[in-house]
C-alpha cells in the first residue's frame, strides 16, 4: 500500500488512534461508586429525655453566739500589742479626772497597776507599792464600791449545760460554732431542709416554703439571697417497673434562723439535729456530703 492510500485511510478512521485526553500522574479517576447518589439510612427514633425534678434545700444557719476561745498564737500577738501599746501611750491625766483621795482614784490606781502586771510581768511596779495597810483599805474601798455597782457578778461559763448533755436539739449547744439543722427522714437518711418547686414559681420563693412546710413556723429565719449557693444532683435512681424515673437537681440557699425552734413535720420527718460541720459528716451519705461540703463553713 502506498504512502498516500494511507494516510487517507488514517484521516477517515481517526478513532483508531484516539487515546482520549492525559492527565497527571496524581490525579485519580473517578469510579464510578462515588459518582452514585450516597444512600441515607433513616435514624430510629430516640426516646425523649425526661426533664430533672427541680428541689429547693436550705441551709439553715444558727451563727456563733459567744467568741471563738483565742489560739496559743493569738494570745501572744494580743499580749505583745498590750505592752506596745502601754510603752507608747501618754500618761492619763487621773488627777484631772478623780478628786486627790477618793475611791475612784484609788480603783483607777489598782486597775493601772492589774494592767501594767498583765503587760510587763507580775514583778512590774512591787516597789511602789503603798504600804500595806492603805493598799489593804483601798482594795476593801474598791470592792465596796464594784459591789454597789453591780460588778461581782460572776460571767456565765463558755460551756452550756447542753454540751454536756449533748442535746443535739438545743440552739445552745457549741457556743463558739456554726450550727446547721438536719432532718432525718423516716427511712432513716439525714439531710438539709428540702422540698420541691411547683410550677411557675421562683426558686427562692419555694425555699421559703419548703423551709416552712418541712420545720413549721414556730421560728423566724431569714434567707440571705434569691440566688443559690451551690446545687447537688443526686445518683440516678434504679427504673421502676420499666419507667426510668427522672433525674433530681436541688439547688441550696442559705438561711439564717434569729429566734424560735424548728417543729418538724412528723409526717415526713422522724428527727432532727442541730450539727457542726464535722457531725454532719459522719451522719449523711458519702455523694450527699462531696456534693455539700464546701457551702459550709469550717468553724
Amino acid at each position: 500500500m502506498s504512502s498516500r492510500k494511507f494516510l487517507l485511510l488514517c484521516r477517515r478512521n481517526t478513532s483508531i488512534f484516539s487515546t482520549g485526553r492525559r492527565t497527571l500522574a496524581t490525579v485519580t479517576a473517578a469510579s464510578p461508586s462515588s459518582l452514585s447518589t450516597p444512600v441515607h439510612y433513616p435514624t430510629p427514633p430516640q426516646k425523649p429525655k425526661a426533664k430533672p425534678k427541680l428541689l429547693t434545700s436550705i441551709i439553715l444557719n444558727r451563727a456563733p453566739i459567744i467568741t471563738p476561745t483565742p489560739t496559743p498564737f493569738e494570745r501572744a500577738f494580743y499580749t505583745y500589742q498590750a505592752r506596745l501599746r502601754r510603752v507608747l501611750f501618754n500618761p492619763f491625766p487621773y488627777d484631772f479626772y478623780f478628786k486627790q483621795g477618793s475611791i475612784l482614784e484609788h480603783r483607777f490606781n489598782l486597775e493601772e497597776r492589774k494592767r501594767e502586771r498583765l503587760a510587763f510581768g507580775p514583778q512590774f511596779g512591787v516597789a511602789d507599792e503603798l504600804d500595806k495597810e492603805k493598799a489593804a483599805a483601798n482594795k476593801a474601798a474598791v470592792e465596796q464600791l464594784a459591789e454597789q455597782e453591780g460588778e461581782s457578778e460572776e460571767m456565765m461559763p463558755r460551756t452550756h449545760p447542753a454540751d454536756e448533755a449533748r442535746d443535739y436539739k438545743s440552739l445552745d449547744r457549741k457556743g463558739k460554732r456554726n450550727l446547721y439543722l438536719l432532718l432525718q427522714e423516716n427511712e432513716g437518711t439525714w439531710r438539709f431542709p428540702q422540698g420541691d418547686v411547683k410550677k411557675g414559681e421562683l426558686l427562692h420563693q419555694a425555699a421559703q416554703r419548703d423551709l416552712l412546710t418541712e420545720c413549721g413556723e414556730y421560728m423566724d429565719s431569714w434567707i440571705v439571697s434569691r440566688n443559690p449557693i451551690g446545687h447537688y444532683r443526686p445518683p440516678r435512681r434504679a427504673p421502676s417497673l420499666g419507667k426510668p424515673k427522672p433525674d433530681e437537681v436541688a439547688f441550696f440557699y442559705k438561711a439564717h434562723i434569729l429566734a424560735g425552734q424548728a417543729r418538724p413535720n412528723p409526717e415526713t420527718v422522724k428527727d432532727f439535729a442541730w450539727l457542726t460541720k464535722q457531725e454532719i459528716e459522719g451522719r449523711v451519705p458519702d455523694h450527699y456530703w462531696d456534693g455539700v461540703k464546701d457551702m459550709l463553713s469550717e468553724h
